[in-house]
């Protein structure tokens, strides 16, 4: 799903302008990414959590070149999945009271494959070689 087909989704599921829809998600995403660059988390109950990581500097190479380079210190957006959008994913009901480890699972069968016997020239016909 792409930007503009959410905004079209919420569009239509609120009953909105195109034009307020587009407002809206730029809105939350700006909101986002405003706490990101503070690095505050932005933890949404039941869908995830939106954090931001930080790598040191270290030397890397260039792999056209095979030279050293310098790569500087960066900061990237992680994002931990939450417990109810898994589970949603997975086909799972939320709040189940079996766990996955509690459930029984039916017994894999394996079945085995037949090779077809070797055949060699010297069996074969001289019309087939």
């Amino acid at each position: 799903m792409t930007k503009s087909q959410l905004i079209v989704q919420i569009a239509e599921e609120a009953k909105l302008s195109k034009g307020r829809a587009e407002a809206v998600v730029n809105a939350v995403f700006d909101a986002m990414i405003d706490a990101m660059r503070r690095d505050e988390g932005v933890e949404i109950r039941g869908f995830g959590t939106f954090t931001v990581r930080h790598y040191k500097p270290y030397k890397g190479r260039n792999p056209r070149t095979g030279d050293a380079v310098h790569v500087g210190p960066k900061r990237l957006p992680y994002f931990k999945v939450g417990k109810e959008l898994r589970e949603r994913i997975n086909g799972e009901r939320a709040g189940s009271a079996e766990s996955p480890r509690e459930t029984t699972r039916a017994p894999v069968t394996t079945t085995t494959r037949t090779r077809a016997p070797r055949v060699r020239e010297e069996d074969l016909s001289e019309d087939v070689i």
